[in-house]
């Protein structure tokens, strides 16, 4: 899948955006049969400094994810979701690394992020990634589903 990838910033509006967010929303509803899974600020368009979108080879938006800047020289990954028809395909990997890859031209140098207990696939992804875990942070502090990661860029 990767070679037949691609993948762009574009706006927080952008509608493909907004409804691959809206998915990632209604799948963490139902994996954790409540309708706010996020302690802290949900991101918005004024705090995320890239918001990137995977196509497939027919140009479908098939996954996303964006960057929180947190303090100078570090960030957080936000919204990262990928469509469970093309899980498994490489779109989460690449989408990580083109992640990472707007770190480090923004300046950063460590990115943190937080995924929950209910999401065991997306811990295996982030630590099979070289994201090591780490103490809860900021908003997630005292969370009972919080997990969160980090890997120095």
């Amino acid at each position: 899948m990767e070679s037949t990838l691609t993948i762009t910033p574009v706006t927080w509006d952008d509608p493909d955006a907004v409804r691959l967010r809206a998915a990632q929303g209604a799948e963490l509803d139902a994996r954790y049969g409540i309708d706010n899974h996020e302690p802290g600020a949900a991101p918005t368009a004024e705090t995320i400094a890239v918001f990137l979108v995977a196509r497939d080879a027919d140009g479908a938006a098939v996954g996303c994810g964006g960057l929180r800047l947190l303090d100078p020289g570090s960030g957080e990954i936000k919204r990262m979701y990928v469509e469970p028809r093309v899980r498994g395909t490489g779109v989460a990997t690449a989408l990580l690394r083109a992640l990472e890859d707007h770190a480090r031209r923004l300046g950063l140098t460590r990115l943190l992020l937080e995924t929950g207990t209910g999401q065991p696939d997306a811990i295996r992804f982030y630590e099979r990634e070289g994201y090591t875990p780490i103490e809860l942070y900021g908003p997630y502090r005292g969370s009972a589903i919080s997990r969160c990661f980090a890997r120095d860029l």
